[in-house]
């Protein structure tokens, strides 16, 4: 086991690469960036160019080359006889100024001299400052992974507390007018994404038409940073009540259909029925023997649900109830093209996700000692 642990992690180095190469040949390829989303700025604002540009670097910031004193000034003094630029909106500006603007976010080199730029960064855990944030990105993740940990931890928790148990009824009536009218309200909760639950709750109990039960955002109320530990508490599971209950309606009824299905086909197997036949109860029969083999498949995909709620799941629920967490920092960052958030988080994200993949697998292990991962000897 310990030496496929060890394949396993020297297998994350290649997988990893590899995803960050799709991702930034993607990303890289898509219409807008950065360059574009400032010149848009700066034309449609009307800034000034001695207005200072917000650096990629820590805080640095970047005057206009020329000295102009207007974008107006800039475009009549833009050099006539120069080439179309790359960048929409950029006609009219001048060449200098939209080389200084490449030069601030590092645009001015290859592409290839950039992503090994950056990957030599990330070796050194260094993820870079935000473009539109002026702040370093692992502060931005550090302040922003709690919000995402605690929403998915609640979701998963909830969903495995309501799944188990609904799988194993069902499994134990399979073919029942109880397997059937929960098969369809499974059914109704896998067909309607989560968001739209959310707006409904919203809508219900937020006083969106009726109720004002639950607060309309955040996770914490004004103030609520002087009260007493245990009033924040329950500030805190008042706020995230309604996010909770959104993921969860839309999260279960996968996990739900795998419970009953392995239940099932392991009820039909041949060592129950000898259990049955000597003399054990049903429920002795279903505890004791079916339920840690039907279980393997279940709890070991644990770490796998976690972060499919934790990084997935969640993003829309986040810009939903205004939660600040990761879900939200990503979307604003891809809405800002804020290149350093996008890839910092990627990595992030990615090398838990190859990490949790393994603990799925020494899970298995651990519930059904059978499973061996290393080579036969």
């Amino acid at each position: 086991m310990l030496s496929y642990i060890c394949r396993r992690l020297l297998l994350i180095f290649p997988t990893l690469f590899g995803i960050m190469v799709l991702n930034f040949m993607i990303i890289q390829l898509a219409p807008g960036g950065p360059v574009e989303r400032t010149l848009a700025e700066l034309q449609g604002r009307g800034v000034s160019a001695t207005a200072r540009l917000s650096g990629a670097g820590g805080g640095d910031t970047l005057a206009p080359p020329n000295g102009s004193t207007s974008l107006s000034q800039n475009a009549a003094s833009a050099d006539a006889s120069g080439a179309a630029s790359r960048y929409r909106g950029a006609q009219g500006l001048d060449p200098d100024l939209i080389k200084a603007i490449e030069k601030q976010y590092g645009f001015d080199q290859p592409l290839w001299t950039r992503f090994w730029h950056m990957m030599g960064n990330y070796a050194r855990l260094d993820f870079g400052t935000s473009f539109f944030r002026d702040r370093a990105v692992v502060d931005l993740v550090k302040e922003k992974l709690p919000v995402s940990i605690s929403l998915g931890l609640w979701t998963t928790l909830l969903v495995y507390l309501i799944s188990i148990p609904l799988g194993i009824a069902k499994a134990r009536r399979d073919g029942s007018a109880f397997d059937s009218w929960s098969s369809g309200l499974i059914v109704v909760g896998y067909a309607i994404p989560g968001f739209l639950f959310a707006v409904a709750l919203l809508i219900v109990f937020a006083g969106g038409s009726y109720l004002t039960w639950f607060p309309l955002r955040g996770l914490a109320s004004d103030g609520a940073a002087s009260w007493p530990w245990w009033r924040q508490g329950i500030d805190y599971l008042w706020h995230i009540t309604l996010p909770t209950i959104a993921l969860v309606i839309g999260g279960f009824a996968s996990l739900t259909m795998l419970t009953k299905n392995s239940f099932v086909d392991e009820i039909r197997k041949q060592y129950v029925l000898t259990a049955r036949a000597k003399g054990l109860s049903e429920r002795q029969t279903l505890y004791r023997h079916v339920f840690r083999n039907a279980m393997l498949l279940v709890i070991a995909g644990f770490p796998a649900a976690l972060l499919s709620i934790l990084f997935t799941g969640s993003v829309l629920i986040e810009v939903i109830f205004s939660l600040d967490g990761l879900g939200l920092l990503g979307f604003e960052a891809a809405i800002n093209r804020d290149y350093p958030v996008i890839f910092g988080t990627l990595f992030v994200l990615t090398l838990l996700g190859l990490l949790l993949n393994l603990l799925s697998d020494i899970i298995y292990t651990v519930i059904d000692p059978r499973i061996h991962f290393g080579q036969k000897t």
